[in-house]
């Protein structure tokens, strides 16, 4: 048996970066699906950009994913990419929808007609589960998304499961609740707190404003979590699994160990800022992951507030290097 080769989409991302590394590290020869753009942003997979084999084409066009199946011939693919971030996805809807939610489709079709012999893992979100109907949230709790991106998240890990069990493909589905790490974009709230405090530590800023710090998350180390995508593919029947911490934080958690990571009393910087506040905000997430230890062995490795810690330093760096 050959090189195993996988394809990511989404590589550019914080997940698909971490993944692309990971899959290196196992010797799979890494192809990466990027969408044509005039601008690229390659900065997540800089470090690996040599390693890794790019390829362009689009969850949109069918078409294109059915061209680089043919080419490369992935044993496994790895669908990461959609419109992830949460408010866009209300002045996005339909692009939302279309990505998130049709462009499954069309990566499940494309392996379908190319080579249904192709291990499948698709991206689900704890997003799904939205307005909570138990907690924790297992593989069977009731979906209720409050998003146009958790509505599209539903879509995409159903269309999963309609095609392993219609067409007896190899297609799974990790329900990731969040995820961070210092290579997560600006707007999510983690990253937003952490390059926020680099700012003030090194006096640069003032304030962070914020919106709603009672929120709560169950939030883990994105580095972990990607191990977990690779070890379903591994398994030897498909299915659908929770990847989470079991433990929830706040917001004002988050805020307090980042602060006090170097030395600052949050509450005399912090101020609250209405136009963060989400129109239908999620309440209690917090996922059970018993079901991923038990069948794949799979846990978290890293703490909340290590990857706090890990992420403030992250910044800190960037901004200093930046000001060299």
């Amino acid at each position: 048996m050959g090189q195993r080769v996988a394809l990511v989409t989404g590589v550019t991302g914080q997940d698909g970066s971490y993944l692309a590394e990971f899959l290196l590290s196992k010797g799979y020869r890494v192809v990466g699906m990027v969408r044509r753009s005039s601008s690229e942003n390659f900065e997540r997979i800089q470090h690996i950009k040599n390693d890794i084999e790019l390829c362009q084409g689009d969850l949109l066009d069918q078409s294109s994913l059915a061209a680089i199946l043919k080419k490369y011939r992935p044993s496994e693919v790895y669908n990461l990419a959609a419109q992830s971030f949460v408010p866009t996805s209300w002045e996005q809807p339909v692009l939302t929808g279309e990505f998130t939610a049709l462009g499954v489709t069309k990566m499940l079709e494309a392996i379908r007609t190319v080579d249904p012999g192709i291990k499948f893992y698709q991206a689900s979100s704890s997003e799904m589960f939205g307005k909570v109907r138990e907690t924790p949230q297992t593989e069977l709790t009731p979906f209720y998304p409050r998003s146009p991106y958790g509505v599209a998240k539903v879509y995409g890990h159903y269309i999963t499961v309609n095609y392993r069990e219609s067409y007896d493909l190899f297609a799974c589905s990790g329900i990731l609740f969040n995820h961070e790490s210092p290579r997560r974009g600006l707007e999510f709230v983690t990253r937003k707190v952490t390059d926020g405090v680099a700012r003030i530590h090194l006096g640069l800023a003032e304030s962070l404003p914020m919106g709603n710090l009672d929120a709560r998350r169950d939030w883990g180390f994105a580095g972990d979590y990607v191990k977990a995508m690779w070890m379903m593919l591994q398994h030897d029947t498909p299915d659908d699994f929770v990847v989470s911490t079991g433990t929830s934080n706040s917001v004002e958690d988050l805020v307090r160990i980042a602060f006090s990571h170097v030395d600052l009393d949050f509450t005399k910087h912090v101020t609250l800022d209405e136009r963060f506040i989400r129109p239908a905000e999620v309440d209690t997430l917090i996922g059970d992951y018993k079901k991923a230890k038990d069948v794949l062995g799979w846990e978290p490795e890293v703490s909340f507030e290590e990857m706090v810690k890990m992420m403030v330093d992250a910044d800190i760096a960037r901004y200093k290097e930046m000001s060299r």
